[in-house]
């Protein structure tokens, strides 16, 4: 009688565990640098449910009470615009309808705004007021 082996596949590919690895460090690396600059952190990975929901990387507050809603993007190389490029219209709109859900939560809506923290070939960026709403 003949005996089969199954190998286990993932359920992730290899390519999307690193390139999750590699948003999960740029993450990590950009709160660092915004509590170094006096931000303290909310939340992280703030996700609205259904599928044209938004996700937040990093919600975090400055020192005068303003919520900063940031979109981390990380790239080896600035080919194709860049990683600032890269967020799109859509993108920009499901990360608005987030930050609308999580304020929603909130008796009173303070001051907030839309900042990119760019992760690029060993550097880092920080563009305040990237885009509003």
């Amino acid at each position: 009688m003949a005996t089969f082996q199954h190998e286990h596949q993932p359920t992730v590919s290899t390519d999307k565990r690193s390139s999750k690895r590699k948003g999960d460090a740029a993450e990590d690396e950009a709160l660092a640098f915004l509590q170094t600059q006096g931000l303290q952190l909310l939340q992280r990975n703030y996700r609205t449910p259904g599928r044209g929901g938004g996700e937040i990387d990093l919600i975090v507050r400055d020192g005068h009470g303003t919520v900063v809603f940031v979109e981390v993007r990380s790239r080896s190389r600035a080919g194709f615009g860049g990683a600032l490029a890269s967020i799109g219209a859509t993108k920009r709109q499901r990360i608005v309808y987030a930050a609308r859900c999580y304020l929603g939560r909130m008796k009173h809506l303070p001051a907030c705004r839309f900042d990119v923290v760019v992760v690029q070939s060993g550097e880092l960026q920080w563009i305040k007021a990237a885009f509003g709403c």
